[in-house]
């Protein structure tokens, strides 16, 4: 037994193909676009055709731009011999959000996971590595997810670079601003005890 009509199936079947999107929200979803003008969905499927017309990957970094190479790379203020590695261009965002780096990208696009069939060549190791054999580079941030396969991808990463005579460092991890001690995890705990500093 159908419960909705075809167009709002199909509607429905689609929003729940995007990230984090199970059914019931692509019902709520759905029915929002419906409820809203034909004017209002126009422009929100024009923005979605226009987005992906427009934006591609800087052939520097990998970051999203709508040009050959993005803002960040670009810019001559920052500091082109810091890069930061970072699996998403979503990550960039989030290290920009904190208005503390001043330093350039390079995004993977992804992280080490053999049981999805993701090895080096899928990601953009070979051009970080060219980025490196510049000489202008002298610090590597590894800043990949404190998961399985961001620690995998940097330990791979570590061993490529330190050979070329660049310091490289990750990110620290540990207690959250604000946290407290008794509801941090056993792993959490042990990362900030290895990662204490001097005060």
């Amino acid at each position: 037994m159908r419960y909705y009509p075809a167009s709002m199936n199909k509607l429905i079947a689609e929003l729940s193909k995007l990230p984090g999107i199970g059914p019931k929200s692509a019902q709520r979803l759905a029915f929002h676009l419906f409820e809203c003008s034909k004017e209002d969905v126009a422009r929100l499927a024009k923005a979605m055709i226009e987005a992906k017309d427009k934006l591609g990957f800087c052939q520097r970094c990998g970051h999203l731009t709508e040009q050959d190479s993005c803002e960040i790379c670009q810019d001559e203020s920052r500091n082109h011999g810091l890069i930061c590695v970072v699996e998403e261009p979503k990550d960039v965002i989030v290290l920009e959000k904190t208005r503390e780096y001043r330093g350039v990208y390079h995004v993977l696009h992804g992280a080490l996971s053999p049981l999805e069939g993701i090895g080096p060549d899928e990601l953009r190791i070979k051009e970080l590595l060219a980025r490196l054999s510049s000489g202008e580079v002298r610090e590597v941030i590894l800043a990949c997810d404190p998961d399985v396969e961001g620690e995998a991808t940097a330990l791979y990463l570590a061993k490529l670079i330190k050979p070329l005579q660049i310091k490289v460092t990750r990110l620290a991890r540990g207690l959250p601003v604000g946290g407290d001690l008794e509801y941090i995890d056993e792993v959490t705990l042990s990362k900030a005890l290895e990662g204490r500093q001097e005060m």
